[in-house]
């Protein structure tokens, strides 16, 4: 077993299933100013990625298995993304702009959690 090589080194992007590919780039591509990846194959059903520094957000508009029911309501204690943001301040006037809830991290760290529109954990953290 190799212990000294790094054989992960980074994470390359995460799927998050949305209802509405449309609605979901409000949050995403409206609030969050996140950048669409024209480059994004016919893969059979709706959908978008979405660049976060050299990785990725795929969106995927497909039926949804998990209930968005019962959910914690801070985010921190069900599974999310997080993403590292340069201006936690101007993304709060953002959200409240937009009306959406949010939460700030317990750990007392400059973060905060929010939902999209489909219910999906997103942390933002300021680093």
């Amino acid at each position: 077993m190799v212990q000294d090589k790094q054989l992960v080194k980074s994470i390359d992007h995460c799927s998050l299933i949305v209802a509405n590919t449309h609605k979901a780039l409000e949050f995403y591509k409206g609030i969050l100013a996140l950048q669409v990846d024209e480059s994004r194959p016919d893969l059979g059903y709706p959908g978008a990625w979405l660049q976060v520094g050299k990785g990725q957000i795929h969106l995927l508009e497909i039926a949804n298995p998990d209930s968005t029911k019962n959910r914690p309501e801070h985010g921190g204690r069900d599974h999310h993304v997080a993403l590292q943001v340069s201006d936690l301040k101007a993304l709060i006037h953002r959200l409240e702009a937009a009306g959406i809830a949010y939460s700030k991290s317990k750990s007392g760290r400059m973060a905060l959690f929010c939902r999209d529109y489909d219910g999906n954990a997103i942390e933002l953290v300021e680093k």
